[in-house]
């Protein structure tokens, strides 16, 4: 079977692991402010939290915006659920917003089109956007648009360790960015997170937040100065994701190069079209989008009878049951967004593919097609 996603645990990371194991010092030790080290400095950012997932960065997001019930934020409708999932947890209202067609990110035309028309009570507070698939949003557009609606920007990067916009790491435009080290992520940590800011104030709070809200003083008594959360991570799982940043820009070129193979293998193939290939891409995932004739989850399923594994992308918050009835949404709100739902084919990528993987690949989905 060609996977669709196989982390890369190293022996050395194993040889980490149990070290940290042995040391019975297993929650958030030295080993978290190392891997929140070599984060700051990968980045290029001040401050670094590693936290309990990527899920977990987006709420201490809007935890720290003081963002809840009133105020509303605006969110792609093609994302995973945990983007608007956040908003909804703080009991403040999410506001969809169709993407490119071609980006899968955010469309800036839209994103301005839904503010101009916006007529709710709640306050729009802030926009969540999201580097679909490792591809960077148009961060110039969407941060011009920020600043003329006096706008907070969370960047949801959970995919996009690694990609760039304009030589600046995506992240590091908006006030906060939020990273994930799932393992379907290009590192992982097993389960995990990150979330990134150039604030001061909004780090100093945010490390109170995934901590309980505590604070010790120098005699070691704690203090419960905000209410908080256990969001930490574990040392264990910092040791994973050090040794995995160790390797990373390789893994990086080695995903180009199978990508650039997908470009070469697929292109011009009727009834299927490519994503854009975005400048300073990361390719945590590489989507397909097959025509409207297609049946897609039949394609999935004689692709896995031919030992091939694939997907669907991420969703369609409109057409998912719990946003389609509390909003009241119809099925071609967001037309772009339901098409790349619905005909969304996620292909195998990860480093430990060849070449001879994707021809494989390639050759068994035209046959099929």
């Amino acid at each position: 079977m060609i996977k669709l996603s196989r982390p890369n645990i190293t022996k050395e990371a194993m040889q980490e692991v149990c070290k940290v194991l042995e040391s019975g010092m297993l929650v958030q030790g030295e080993k978290v402010l190392e891997f929140e080290k070599e984060l700051k400095k990968y980045i290029n950012v001040d401050h670094v939290s590693a936290v309990s997932s990527g899920t977990a960065a987006l709420h201490l997001a809007l935890e720290a915006l003081e963002i809840g019930q009133g105020d509303a934020v605006l969110v792609p409708d093609f994302t995973f659920v945990a983007t608007a999932n956040v908003v909804e947890i703080q009991k403040a209202r999410t506001i969809l917003v169709d993407v490119d067609a071609s980006t899968y990110n955010m469309c800036p035309d839209k994103l301005e089109e839904t503010i101009v028309n916006y007529n709710f009570k709640e306050q729009l507070k802030a926009i969540i956007v999201v580097h679909e698939f490792g591809a960077p949003a148009d961060m110039t557009r969407i941060m011009a648009i920020a600043k003329k609606y006096n706008l907070y920007v969370i960047e949801d990067a959970a995919c996009a360790l690694g990609a760039y916009y304009n030589n600046q790491h995506v992240g590091t435009f908006g006030d906060i960015g939020c990273f994930s080290f799932h393992p379907r992520k290009s590192i992982t940590t097993g389960e995990g997170g990150a979330l990134i800011t150039n604030k001061e104030k909004i780090a100093r709070k945010v490390e109170l937040l995934r901590n309980h809200g505590l604070k010790r003083d120098e005699n070691g008594l704690i203090d419960v100065v905000i209410p908080g959360f256990n969001y930490r991570m574990t040392d264990f799982q910092a040791a994973i994701g050090i040794n995995q940043l160790v390797e990373f820009n390789e893994n990086l070129l080695k995903r180009k190069e199978l990508v650039e193979e997908y470009y070469r293998q697929l292109s011009g193939f009727k009834g299927i079209s490519l994503p854009k290939n975005v400048n300073e891409h990361a390719w945590q995932t590489f989507m397909v989008i097959l025509n409207n004739e297609i049946n897609r989850d039949s394609v999935i399923k004689l692709l896995k009878v031919n030992l091939i594994e694939t997907t669907v992308g991420a969703q369609a918050l409109h057409l998912l049951t719990y946003y389609e009835n509390k909003y009241g949404y119809v099925s071609n709100d967001y037309p772009s967004s339901k098409v790349l739902f619905e005909q969304g084919l996620v292909l195998p990528l990860h480093p430990l593919l060849n070449l001879e993987d994707i021809h494989e690949i390639a050759r068994i989905l035209k046959k099929l097609l």
